[in-house]
C-alpha cells in the first residue's frame, strides 16, 4: 500500500456515523472576597447557584458533570465538564451560571472546549481503550478525572498515515496494562488553541501516574509539543462542589 498523509477513505466511509458532542472543560477559581461575605450570604450563592445546575441538566440536551479542584490546583476551584451538541447550548448555560450572584465572584482561569469525532486510526475492539476512539463519549462513571490540552509537532503532520497507524498502535498498546483508566479524547482544531483535549477517568490515581509515566517512554511522545497544563478533580454533587468552595 503506498504511504498516504491521510487515513484510506475506504474505511472512513464505512463506519457507522456518529452525533458528535460538543465538550466543554470550565474550571473555576473563586476570589477571595467572596469567603468574606457572611456565611448566610454565600449560602444563598450557593443555593442559587446549584439551581441552575439542576435546571441545566437536561436529558439528551446537556449533560453537567460537577468537580472539585480545592487542594488540587491553586488557580481554580471548581470544574465542570459539560457535553452537549451545539456551541449555543454551552453559552447559554454559561450565561445564566455567571449571572448568577456567585457569578460576581468567580473568574474563568481555563477553558477548553472540543467535539468528539471517530478516530481515522485503527485501534482493535478488544482493547481497553477502544471507546476512546469511537467517536462518542460517555463521562462521569468515575470518581477522578484527570485534563490536559494536547498539541502534537509539525513534524507528526508530515509523517505518512501509515507511520502514525503504527506510533498510535504502541501508545494505545502501553496503555492495555491499565483496565482501570479510562480515556476521552475530544478534538480542538479550529476550535481552540490546542489540538485536542485529553480526559482520563479512574478510581485509582495511581494507575493514571503509572500509565502517564510509561507513554512518556513511547515513541509517539516524542511528537508531542505540549500537554501542560494538567487537572486533578474530584466528582462530586453540585452541593458539594459548592460547599467546598468555602
Amino acid at each position: 500500500m503506498p504511504h498516504t498523509r491521510s487515513a484510506p477513505q475506504s474505511r472512513l466511509s464505512q463506519e457507522e456515523e456518529v452525533r458528535r458532542q460538543v465538550v466543554s472543560f470550565s474550571f473555576y477559581r473563586v476570589l477571595p472576597e467572596w469567603r468574606r461575605l457572611p456565611r448566610t450570604e454565600r449560602e444563598e450563592h450557593r443555593r442559587e447557584a446549584a439551581e441552575v445546575l439542576r435546571r441545566w441538566a437536561l436529558p439528551g440536551e446537556l449533560k453537567v458533570l460537577t468537580y472539585s479542584t480545592v487542594g488540587t490546583r491553586a488557580d481554580a476551584q471548581m470544574m465542570l465538564w459539560r457535553i452537549c451538541y451545539s456551541l449555543d447550548c454551552l453559552q447559554r448555560m454559561s450565561a445564566d451560571l455567571l449571572g448568577t450572584s456567585l457569578g460576581g465572584y468567580v473568574e474563568t482561569s481555563h477553558a477548553y472546549l472540543g467535539m468528539t469525532k471517530r478516530s481515522q486510526y485503527v485501534i482493535s475492539p478488544s482493547s481497553h481503550q477502544h471507546h476512546a476512539f469511537r467517536g462518542a463519549i460517555v463521562p462521569g462513571e468515575f470518581q477522578y478525572l484527570f485534563v490536559f490540552p494536547l498539541t502534537k509537532t509539525r513534524e507528526w503532520y508530515s509523517q505518512p498515515w501509515q507511520e502514525r497507524q503504527r506510533l498510535i498502535g504502541e501508545y494505545v498498546q502501553a496503555m492495555e496494562e491499565y483496565s482501570r483508566v479510562r480515556l476521552h479524547v475530544m478534538y480542538s482544531y479550529g476550535l481552540s488553541d490546542q489540538d485536542y483535549v485529553i480526559a482520563v477517568e479512574s478510581n485509582c490515581p495511581e494507575d493514571v501516574l503509572d500509565m502517564s509515566q510509561g507513554l512518556r517512554e513511547t515513541e509517539n511522545n516524542g511528537y508531542i509539543l505540549n500537554d501542560t497544563p494538567v487537572f486533578s478533580c474530584v466528582q462530586t454533587s453540585a452541593e458539594e462542589m459548592l460547599e467546598r468552595l468555602g
